[in-house]
């Protein structure tokens, strides 16, 4: 098993030095961002894609740290109603497969992408508990829509000895073990599987040893992030929608949404007195838990990657990943794994 971390944390600063940081923190490998939502300054995308010497020189920096790279990350929602977005983070995704390849990886964190509820729609819909028949309907016209691309990227996925680790998130066709059991099912695919992030699975009210245990085989890759559920949570529930869009004049977050979308798609601001937050590893749940999930994670792979994945506000990012560290490092010994 590896512990490493993803760098999305770290693009304030280049990739030797994200590298170097990951090494004086104990971590053995990183996870890299290749397209979606975020941009991409740890990976010289056209360089590898075109240049065997550009790949070679990028692939020494990795070596040269002592710091493995295991893994891609291109989460995004590559089945978007809207056509740019849809472009870019299916481009992306799709040609993250011959990245992985190229750079000798055979992991790729994605997500399943979101389509329209119905022909003619203007955004993506959520269904969650469609006990409406019209509900049913939309959801099963989803499902037409992602069944037939999904074969076809498990077919290049396979093609390229590359595996396709979903992350299952909320806002996505894919949010949970039943959601992504039915994907590798209804496509019959081979390479694909599940990144499992315990975080969307916390706040869900999802048992992430539970979920890793029943998928088994179908985990091929792990995140390490933790959420904190609040008191707001007994009068808000989970599924909190109190969040506030940003004014024009208040710095925004984009979500890599490219040309053709007029700025529309950017990360509205969290609730003051949210239901739940994401927190560093340890300060939602404590060792033991993290123990007994690497210990299942373990089960399902000895050679598991597993990366922190930081978003926890309260914390710098430095302080964030030195918190996570420390607790996974204290979880790995407690599970002898």
């Amino acid at each position: 098993m590896e512990i490493g971390v993803y760098t999305a944390v770290l693009h304030d600063r280049d990739l030797r030095s994200a590298l170097a940081t990951a090494k004086e923190l104990g971590l053995e490998g990183v996870e890299v961002n290749a397209g979606g939502f975020i941009g991409t300054p740890h990976l010289p995308v056209d360089a590898v894609l075109s240049s065997d010497d550009a790949r070679d020189e990028y692939l020494g920096l990795f070596e040269e740290a002592g710091v493995h790279l295991n893994g891609l990350n291109v989460n995004g929602n590559a089945l978007h109603v809207n056509p740019a977005v849809r472009a870019k983070h299916s481009g992306d995704l799709v040609r993250s497969i011959e990245l992985a390849r190229r750079l000798g990886q055979t992991r790729v964190v994605c997500m399943s992408g979101l389509p329209e509820g119905a022909p003619g729609a203007v955004a993506p819909t959520w269904i969650v508990n469609p006990w409406d028949s019209s509900w049913l309907d939309a959801l099963e016209h989803q499902w037409s829509l992602a069944v037939p691309y999904w074969r076809e990227l498990d077919r290049r996925a396979a093609d390229a000895g590359v595996h396709l680790c979903i992350e299952m998130h909320p806002q996505n066709l894919v949010f949970n073990p039943s959601t992504l059991e039915r994907l590798v099912e209804q496509t019959g695919a081979t390479h694909v599987g599940a990144e499992m992030d315990p975080s969307h699975l916390f706040w869900q009210q999802i048992d992430p040893v539970a979920a890793t245990r029943h998928l088994g085989s179908l985990v091929r890759h792990a995140a390490a992030k933790d959420v904190r559920i609040n008191p707001a949570a007994a009068v808000h529930g989970v599924l909190d929608d109190r969040f506030r869009r940003l004014r024009p004049d208040e710095a925004r977050t984009g979500l890599g949404t490219g040309p053709g979308t007029d700025g529309e798609h950017y990360v509205n601001e969290w609730p003051t007195d949210s239901a739940w937050d994401f927190v560093a590893v340890g300060n939602g749940h404590g060792v033991d838990f993290w123990a007994e999930f690497l210990r299942a994670l373990h089960e399902v792979d000895p050679d598991m990657k597993v990366n922190i994945e930081h978003e926890d506000t309260a914390l710098g990012r430095i302080e964030g990943l030195q918190v996570a560290a420390s607790s996974l490092a204290q979880a790995r010994a407690a599970a002898g794994v």
